[in-house]
């Protein structure tokens, strides 16, 4: 083994968002930290997730509202959409975010080291040929997205990842997969013009949610133009000379001539051959790593946070447990956690998608069906009323008696994924739903229907 290079206070393996801030987070405490990645900085959220993701669907969200100009006295025509456009200057978005990333790392003098990082059997970390020591090393590495491996032909498909790869727009589509992912994917797929189809296993998407988004997220894709392929799998895919696919499938029917199947059937958590066995460090059957409350793992002054411990894979959810394992660590506070309960989540579908806390069937098994009480309303936003194109929002209020506490919101309709976060601290307080409704409403909104509820 190569002798030491260099010897630190903290060592964080990967560079994406949650690694990032527990970094710079430490370091404002005067830490000797050290960052490591192999890849662009940022991670899966800046280069391949949540924040190219929200600039096409922003792209998706122009090509909706196009259609609602002339009813609003707009004489507009809808001349065509340029892909390879809105791609060079989301890429260039992405670039800039990168340089600041790692500018911002130089500013808090968190030390970046370039390369693919593996634990040793002396508690180092070595990367290429260097090694390294820390008193703290956290492991943040991420997942990445799978392709079926039980599928002949599968490899003709792409992930997520390639999907921000396209150089220009697929005229027919097949999504696979129900979850968030798929569900994003496909609605801006077809909002720009894909012929797109999804393929669910079951009868509707996004299933572990409360009903007031799973039901109505599969109705608004269909009445927007997507193929809901219900109990639908693909068997097998063939790729012709001409590069489009063909795939069998299980209902025995044959889909043709496809330009891009995408498959969004899960994630895998990124802790392989980073040397976790060496040190007994802890996983699960899935390879997500064991982690305790105060995301220790095993292994002594070892941590890990974020999608590698597969639990709320959340851009947000990371950043905040490596601030707080920061001010735990090096900030004496040693009782410093995240509280896994009650986080905000939005789902940009079309429309959007939010919820927190307990779905109604989650609240009625933990406290009995004699103790929830649903508040539900449907309507349509005043942003329609003079459109051809019309669209639903749905809303629901989960509340545990006597006192009516708020323990669970789900939303479907415009605007709610910006409606949530103020919601959300008020559930995180603990409001009840007599003090929503002595909230004064702001009119005319959509958001008022949630302290006007009856």
């Amino acid at each position: 083994m190569p002798p030491i290079a260099k010897a630190f206070d903290f060592i964080v393996i990967g560079g994406g968002s949650g690694g990032l801030a527990c970094a710079r987070r430490a370091a404002e405490f005067g830490v000797n930290a050290a960052i490591v990645e192999e890849a662009r900085w940022g991670g899966t959220c800046v280069n391949v997730g949540c924040v190219p993701k929200k600039v096409m669907f922003n792209t998706a969200m122009h090509a909706e509202f196009i259609h609602d100009h002339k009813d609003y006295g707009f004489d507009v025509d809808y001349k065509g959409f340029n892909w390879a456009k809105i791609k060079t200057t989301r890429d260039a978005y992405i670039k800039r975010l990168n340089g600041i990333y790692e500018a911002n790392l130089e500013k808090s003098k968190v030390e970046k080291i370039q390369g693919h990082a593996i634990l040793t059997e002396d508690r180092c970390v070595q990367v290429g040929g260097q090694k390294f020591s820390a008193e703290h090393i956290l492991i943040a590495t991420g997942g990445k997205p799978i392709v079926p491996t039980n599928i002949p032909g599968a490899e003709h498909g792409i992930t997520s990842d390639g999907f921000f790869e396209l150089e220009t727009l697929p005229k027919k589509v097949v999504v696979v997969g129900a979850g968030y992912i798929a569900v994003e994917l496909a609605g801006i797929f077809n909002s720009l013009g894909s012929d797109t189809s999804i393929l669910i296993r079951f009868d509707e998407v996004l299933r572990t949610f409360d009903p007031t988004i799973s039901t109505n997220v599969t109705v608004n894709m269909e009445q927007g133009g997507i193929k809901v392929m219900r109990r639908t799998q693909v068997k097998s895919v063939t790729k012709r000379e001409n590069g489009l696919l063909d795939l069998e499938l299980n209902t025995g029917e044959k889909m043709t001539g496809v330009d891009c199947l995408l498959w969004a059937v899960g994630r895998v958590p990124l802790s392989e051959n980073i040397g976790l066995e060496k040190l007994g460090i802890k996983m699960d059957n899935k390879g997500h790593i064991v982690v305790d409350e105060f995301q220790n793992t095993t292994g002594s002054k070892i941590y890990a946070l974020g999608d590698v411990c597969g639990k709320a894979l959340l851009t947000p959810v990371a950043i905040a447990a490596g601030r707080k394992l920061a001010h735990r660590l090096f900030d004496n506070k040693p009782d410093l956690k995240l509280d896994y309960n009650d986080i905000p989540t939005v789902i940009f579908s079309h429309p959007p998608s939010a919820t927190l806390g307990l779905t109604q069937a989650e609240a009625e098994e933990k406290y009995g069906k004699e103790k929830i009480k649903a508040y539900k309303s449907e309507f349509t936003p005043m942003y329609f009323a003079v459109t051809t194109r019309k669209e639903k929002c749905h809303m629901k209020l989960v509340c545990l008696l006597p006192n009516e506490k708020v323990i669970g919101l789900h939303m479907v309709g415009q605007g709610v994924d910006e409606m949530l976060q103020g919601f959300s601290v008020a559930v995180k307080m603990g409001a009840t739903k007599a003090q929503f409704d002595a909230t004064v409403a702001i009119h005319p909104t959509s958001s008022e229907e949630l302290v006007t509820m009856r």
